[in-house]
């Protein structure tokens, strides 16, 4: 979501018009326009953002971080969005740490139940979201990737999806052709768990006992079954029992390899 949609969005929910943001911010209608649709061909100044901070009701100085961030080039962005998704990883392992009077030698295992969750910071909304690759380095399907290593938003990769406000969200490569022709090896995929799942849709699977994950098509079928199907017509489908099922994300976004 860019600065001047979320700008836009906020004025609509507070029912409050262009004319309405013009008289009290003193800039004028058509300069306001071209700020939320995109178009304006300098910037805002912090000024201008500050007074519609105030007129809009957005916490202080949020409107002005995202477009100072907008404004970085995007391999500084980039580079300074991962450090502070790295800091948020250690300062939630010193408070769990603190929390519980832990020893150091339980940090491993701090990590690897995934129990630091990570707080919402006073931006939670920006320009975009980097989201989590949870399998940076390859691995197989379903057997062999484990995705516990890692705390909710905490990766060693990154993806941006500008239009994805799910805290939850995380990205896994493709491994394999078995959803070829639609997805295939190297390609980046998206999921989010706020979005509901229907029958057909493509799924990040997560299962217990053992713990394993895949990536099919999923089909509920009856008796609490389900079908988990390759989009490769040269893999067959699989049934599994649906209480061996304890995580189901559909796909939402899609980064080919070109």
């Amino acid at each position: 979501m860019s600065l001047g949609q979320i700008i836009r969005n906020k004025r609509e929910q507070l029912k409050l018009t262009l004319d309405e943001v013009s008289s009290r911010s003193g800039y004028s209608k058509p300069y306001l326009s071209t700020i939320e649709t995109g178009k304006a061909k300098n910037p805002p100044s912090d000024n201008l953002l500050r007074k519609i901070e105030e007129i809009l009701q957005f916490e202080t100085g949020l409107l002005v971080h995202i477009a100072h961030m907008e404004n970085l080039p995007s391999d500084v962005r980039y580079g300074y969005e991962s450090s502070e998704a790295e800091n948020k990883k250690w300062r939630q392992i010193i408070k769990k740490l603190l929390e519980h009077k832990s020893d150091l030698t339980q940090l491993d295992s701090l990590i690897a139940e995934g129990e630091l969750a990570i707080e919402k910071s006073k931006t939670s909304l920006s320009a975009g979201q980097l989201v989590p690759v949870i399998n940076k380095v390859a691995a197989g399907y379903p057997a062999d990737f484990n995705d516990l290593d890692y705390p909710v938003g905490i990766a060693d990769d990154y993806v941006r999806c500008p239009d994805l406000h799910d805290p939850n969200a995380f990205a896994v490569r493709v491994v394999g052709d078995s959803m070829e022709p639609k997805f295939r090896q190297g390609d980046i995929v998206v999921f989010s768990p706020a979005v509901e799942v229907h029958n057909g849709d493509d799924c990040f699977v997560r299962f217990t006992a053992p713990h394993e994950t895949t990536f099919k098509r999923v089909f509920f079928e009856p008796d609490d079954k389900m079908r988990l199907q390759p989009r490769n017509e040269k893999y067959s489908p699989t049934i599994t029992d649906g209480s061996r099922i304890n995580g189901l994300y559909r796909a939402i976004v899609k980064y080919e390899k070109l």
